[in-house]
């Protein structure tokens, strides 16, 4: 599977849309430089898990720290509540676990 990491980053940021719903217009510029900022690293991650060089708990432990910056990042923004924001990195982040869980049972 050839991964497609702005499709991915796209995904993703419709799952923080969906899990901010009317506060999206004002988080969405700060929303997208966050996951634009993470771009490159997220994307190692998930090839580094796809061709097999790094183990599954590896993954989830740096999924893990994703999130945590993430929601940190999307705290930052005065409207979004500690609740809200920690649902939205988990909705990008999950995101991004599935396309590769879904890749590697091809």
């Amino acid at each position: 599977m050839k991964l497609d990491i702005n499709e991915v980053l796209a995904e993703m940021l419709n799952a923080i849309k969906g899990s901010i719903k009317e506060d999206w217009k004002v988080v969405k510029k700060s929303a997208n430089n966050f996951i634009q900022s993470k771009k490159d690293r997220l994307e190692l991650l998930a090839l580094m898990r796809l061709s097999g060089e790094i183990s599954e708990e590896f993954f989830e432990k740096r999924l893990a720290d994703e999130k945590e910056i993430l929601t940190s990042e999307l705290h930052s923004i005065a409207i979004v509540n500690k609740v809200l924001a920690q649902n939205a990195a988990n909705a990008a982040l999950k995101v991004l676990e599935n396309v590769v869980n879904t890749a590697l049972k091809i």
